[in-house]
């Protein structure tokens, strides 16, 4: 029987895991994840996420008959090792879009070949395959949401993959223990970060999927309801399959919902033609961006003065998650109220979000900025505004900002209009920027 690697990266999860079934379908199988040193030292809260999702993934494995393989080094070199070792004569993995991904993938076919071992990379990251979508009339991707959304609609999507049964054991010893990498990685991870694993994805998939996926669109924006799925860590990191949560959306009519997983595939086929998305503008703005140290300090910190943004960047501290409808609100008072550059807030995004992506974060960052995909390239979000239509009660402020906790709702977002006496007593920050006559004026 022949024997094949399957090499884990972004698909941590048994249930509709295209390579997974490719590999058990080959013969024997011989389950691989290697630790790589600069993906686990970028984020605390995603090196505790990853550590709970491969603990899950391997008591499933077990349960199977089966076991998980454990290294640290370069995936590339590791894999095939592995491979040499087990004498399998294929790897196989999930595609991915990042530069990393794809040096990585280059590196291990590289390798592979210099053993004769083939390597074969695998849909699953996303509904739609990145490169699967063309518009019409040349093009290598669509670079606006709304011929995408319908391209996507009208798709024919793969079926789902089978989920393996029985597996052999893993004989080969592991090499590396999730408490060491948890002490070296996972030090000060948010102290109210979600459980990773599929077990938790998919209970809390099937839970929101039966109990608030008919009231998503008029829910979703609510940000003291926190009535979203919730789930973008769990897709981020492939605990959950986001072609079976996309189907389970259209058979149960939540067209809204999916809407948001195919801006999510709409992303990656943006970052798949356009690596650079992290570091450079995808289309390069007007003017300077200015330089305040001391601002964007007190953005990170959740001390602005502006209490719906400060709600959200102290949400994103204890939890690793940021409701997205804060995400928007903060990233366009940091680039458009106090125009710092976009990649100072992506930066500090990535240190503390457990669904961290490139594609994701870089793509909607750049949305918000102005230099990405979206057809109303100077729009901006006033954090009042924003403050009176998604948190009219106040509740997601006085939750997050608890000097505030005291105020009523016609007080909470607008604390510099308080006697001098109690806005003293509050022991919270002045407004960074002007707030006179009801507007907010850049400081310079």
């Amino acid at each position: 029987m022949d024997t094949s690697i399957m090499l884990f990266t972004r698909d941590l999860r048994l249930h509709d895991n295209p390579a997974f079934a490719a590999a058990c379908r080959a013969g024997t199988v011989v389950p691989l994840f290697v630790f790589d040193d600069a993906l686990l030292s970028r984020s605390p809260n995603r090196a505790r996420f990853l550590l709970d999702a491969l603990d899950d993934l391997r008591a499933s494995l077990r349960a199977r008959g089966g076991g998980l393989l454990l290294r640290r080094g370069d995936p590339a070199e590791e894999a095939v090792r592995v491979a040499r070792q087990a004498g399998a004569g294929e790897i196989h993995l999930a595609g991915d879009v990042s530069g990393h991904a794809s040096r990585r993938l280059a590196r291990l076919e590289e390798l592979a070949a210099a053993e004769r071992i083939g390597v074969t990379a695998h849909p699953g990251l996303t509904v739609v395959p990145p490169g699967d979508l063309r518009p019409g009339g040349g093009g290598d991707h669509y670079r606006v949401f709304g011929p995408y959304w319908r391209a996507w609609s009208d798709a024919t999507w793969r079926p789902l993959a089978d989920l393996p049964g029985g597996l052999s054991p893993v004989e080969q010893a592991d090499g590396v223990e999730l408490d060491a990498i948890a002490r070296a990685f996972a030090a000060g991870a948010s102290p109210d970060l979600a459980e990773g694993g599929e077990t938790a994805g998919r209970k809390r998939a099937h839970a929101w999927l039966r109990d608030l996926l008919g009231d998503y669109d008029g829910n979703h924006d609510d940000l003291a309801g926190e009535l979203t799925s919730q789930l973008s860590p769990y897709l981020r990191f492939g605990c959950v399959s986001p072609l079976e949560l996309a189907a389970a959306a259209r058979r149960e009519g939540g067209e809204p919902f999916a809407r948001q997983l195919a801006w999510r595939d709409f992303l990656y086929q943006v970052t798949a033609a356009f690596p650079a998305i992290g570091r450079r503008d995808y289309r390069p703005r007007d003017g300077a961006w200015h330089d305040d140290e001391d601002a964007l300090a007190a953005w990170r910190e959740g001390r602005t003065g502006f209490p719906i943004v400060d709600a959200g960047m102290r949400q994103l501290a204890r939890e690793g998650r940021m409701h997205n409808r804060a995400r928007m609100i903060t990233a366009s008072f940091l680039t458009r109220n106090l125009r710092v550059d976009w990649r100072h807030g992506l930066a500090h995004f990535d240190r503390l979000l457990a669904d961290g992506d490139l594609a994701n974060d870089a793509g909607n960052w750049q949305w918000v900025a102005g230099t990405g995909n979206d057809t109303r390239p100077n729009r901006v979000l006033n954090p009042l505004r924003q403050a009176a239509r998604f948190d009219p009660s106040g509740a997601y402020v006085r939750r997050h900002v608890p000097e505030l906790a005291g105020l009523d709702a016609g007080e909470v977002h607008r604390p510099w209009e308080l006697p001098p006496d109690r806005r003293a007593a509050l022991a919270y920050p002045p407004p960074l920027l002007d707030t006179a006559n009801g507007k907010i004026v850049n400081a310079s």
